[in-house]
């Protein structure tokens, strides 16, 4: 059994979500956002990201973590900012010794609902049902237990792979 925290970065909100995946099995342990004030300063928003997650790590344990990767817009100064949030949220699990993992939003997409093409709602429906009885809140929360499960998967696949590759 592991615990694995999915992490969907952003400046003004970063969505978490902490699963405990045994096999092929899921199980929701919690999930949140992390929300900064838009009137503070990059370098203050992204100290309460940092101070946030951090404690947010010391409370959840997690074995590994996943985070999503940045994806570039037409908006420079967006995707800069968006860039900014994102290296807090790989830095902070580097920080204590957690593997951190990254995975691109249609790999994301496809572990979660069969194609890289899904609609966000397509995505945060299926994490509903991947996860029975989950109350997830904001679909910053859905989209990082996405990035979890995207995980999970990837890892029963290298586990499977791995141990296939040592009977041979």
């Amino acid at each position: 059994m592991v615990r694995l925290l999915g992490i969907d970065p952003g400046l003004r909100f970063t969505g978490w979500g902490l699963l405990e995946a045994d096999g092929n099995r899921l199980r929701h342990l919690g999930d949140g956002v992390i929300a900064t004030d838009s009137s503070d300063s990059v370098p203050e928003r992204l100290k309460v990201l940092h101070d946030a997650l951090a404690a947010l790590l010391t409370e959840l344990r997690p074995d590994e973590a996943a985070v999503e990767e940045t994806y570039v817009n037409r908006n420079g100064a967006a995707t800069l900012k968006l860039g900014y949030a994102r290296g807090v949220a790989l830095l902070g699990p580097a920080l204590l010794g957690i593997p951190v993992s990254e995975y691109a939003a249609k790999s994301v997409k496809l572990a979660v609902v069969g194609t890289g093409w899904a609609a966000k709602e397509q995505v945060q429906e299926m994490v509903r049902r991947l996860l029975p009885g989950a109350r997830i809140g904001r679909a910053d929360a859905a989209d990082a237990l996405a990035v979890a499960i995207c995980h999970a998967h990837h890892r029963a696949s290298r586990n499977r792979w791995a141990a296939g590759t040592r009977m041979a």
